[in-house]
C-alpha cells in the first residue's frame, strides 16, 4: 500500500514536552498513555511511517492497550480520532493544549507553523492496524476550528462493525475458543457470526474480561433471557456504571433485584441491604440455592424468634435446612416432623433417667399370705 512520509525542513533531534502538560495531565495519566501520546509527539518529528502494532511492540503493549489511551487522550481533548461510517478509526488530530498555546508537536523555531503547505501540515501514515481500525491513520499537528465542529463526539459505547476477517482474528485468540464454546452452553444452541460478533464487542469495546463475559451470559440466562441483544443491553449498562468483575456485577445486580428487597422486608428491614446482608442474601439465593418461599419461611421463623442479628439467625436455619436436603417447602414439614420426633424421644430419656429405679418399698422383703388359712385360724381361736 502507499506510504506517506512526514517532511519537515526543520527536522529536530528532541521533541519539546509543554510544562502545561506536565503540570496538568502527566499526574492522572498511567504508563501506556503517557507513553502512547509522547511518541505521537515524538512521530510527528520523525521522517518515517508507522502504525498502532509498531507502538505495541516498542512499548510492550497489546494493540488494545494502545486503542484504549489514544480514546483516553480524546477524552481529555488533548486529540480528536476521526470514524468511517463503519465506525472505524481513520484519523488522529492533535490538539492545542490550551487556549492561545502551540502544540508543542511543531518545531519552535519554525516560521511556517501558521502557513497551509506541506511541510507546516504534517501527516503519516499508518500500514498496519490490528481489528476495527482502518489502514491509514492521518496526524494532524494543529487541531483547527471548523475540523473540530465536524467531528462528532463518539459513542464510548457504540458498537462497531467487525468484518469477517476480524472475527476470524478474534477467534484464533487463546482462551477465546472456551468462551465460545461456554455461551453456547448457556444459550443452548450453536452460536452465529453475530452473537460472535457481540461477544468480540464485549471484549473490544467495553474491555470485559472473558470471566466477565461468563458471568453475563450466565447471569442473562437465569432469568430466562437467551437473546444477544438483551445481553448487550445487560452489558452496557453494566460498562456505563464501571463493573469490571464478576463480584461488583453480582453485588450491583442483587442491589437492584426486587427479590433482595422483598427478603428484607421478611426480616423486618426497610433501609437498602448492606454489603454483609447483601452476602447473606447472595449465599441463600446462589450458594444454597434456595427458593423465595423456602428463604421467606425462614425469615418468619426469624421475626418471631428475635429482634437482633436477623441475618445471623436466619443463616442458621437455612444452614441447617441445606443440611438436611430441603428442596421445597414441603420438606421442611418432615424436617419439622423428624426434629419433633427426635425431641419426644429426648425428653422421654430425660424423664426416664431422672426417675428413681424403682418403688422405695420394693428394696424391702415382700410377703405372702393366705387370706383363708388367717380366717379359719381366727374362726378357730
Amino acid at each position: 500500500m502507499a506510504q506517506l512520509m512526514i517532511y519537515k525542513d526543520n527536522y529536530i533531534e528532541s521533541t519539546a514536552i509543554s510544562n502545561y502538560f506536565i503540570d496538568r495531565y502527566m499526574k492522572d495519566a498511567n504508563d501506556a498513555q503517557l507513553k502512547v501520546y509522547l511518541y505521537l509527539l515524538r512521530m510527528v518529528h520523525a521522517n518515517m511511517s508507522f502504525g498502532v502494532s509498531d507502538i505495541a511492540d516498542k512499548f510492550n503493549h497489546t494493540e488494545k492497550d494502545v486503542l484504549r489511551a489514544l480514546r483516553y487522550w480524546e477524552k481529555q481533548k488533548l486529540l480528536t480520532l476521526d470514524y468511517d461510517r463503519d465506525k472505524n478509526l481513520t484519523g488522529i488530530h492533535l490538539c492545542e493544549l490550551c487556549p492561545g498555546e502551540r502544540n508543542l508537536v511543531s518545531a519552535p523555531n519554525s516560521e511556517n507553523n501558521n502557513a497551509e503547505t506541506p511541510q507546516a501540515r504534517e501527516s503519516v501514515s499508518v500500514p498496519d492496524i490490528q481489528p476495527a481500525v482502518t489502514d491509514t491513520i492521518a496526524v494532524s499537528a494543529t487541531c483547527e476550528s471548523d475540523l473540530a465542529t465536524d467531528i462528532q463526539e463518539q459513542d464510548p459505547y457504540a458498537k462497531p462493525s467487525y468484518s469477517a476477517d476480524q472475527l476470524r482474528r478474534f477467534k484464533e485468540q487463546e482462551n477465546t475458543a472456551q468462551l465460545l464454546f461456554v455461551a453456547q452452553v448457556y444459550v443452548g444452541r450453536p452460536l452465529t457470526a453475530s452473537d460472535m460478533r457481540t461477544i468480540l464487542y464485549f471484549s473490544d469495546v467495553l474491555h470485559f474480561s472473558d470471566d466477565l463475559i461468563d458471568y453475563l451470559i450466565q447471569y442473562c440466562v437465569d432469568r430466562g433471557k437467551k437473546d444477544f441483544r438483551y445481553i448487550e443491553k445487560v452489558a452496557v449498562n453494566w460498562a456505563q456504571q464501571g463493573i469490571t468483575s464478576p463480584k461488583q456485577a453480582q453485588n450491583a445486580a442483587l442491589k437492584y433485584d426486587k427479590s433482595v428487597y422483598a427478603i428484607m422486608n421478611e426480616l423486618g428491614k426497610s433501609s437498602a441491604p448492606t454489603s454483609k446482608e447483601l452476602e447473606y442474601i447472595n449465599r441463600w439465593t446462589r450458594e444454597y440455592g434456595f427458593s423465595q418461599d423456602i428463604i421467606f419461611e425462614a425469615c418468619e421463623r426469624t421475626v418471631l424468634a428475635v429482634d437482633k442479628h436477623r441475618f445471623e439467625y436466619a443463616e442458621g436455619i437455612l444452614n441447617s435446612w441445606r443440611k438436611e436436603n430441603v428442596h421445597h417447602k414441603a420438606d421442611i414439614k418432615k424436617v419439622d416432623e423428624q426434629h419433633q420426633k427426635q425431641k419426644n424421644n429426648a425428653t422421654a430419656n430425660i424423664a426416664r433417667n431422672s426417675a428413681p429405679a424403682g418403688n422405695k418399698f420394693n428394696q424391702f422383703k415382700q410377703n405372702t399370705y393366705n387370706f383363708e388359712e388367717l380366717e379359719q385360724e381366727l374362726l378357730s381361736n
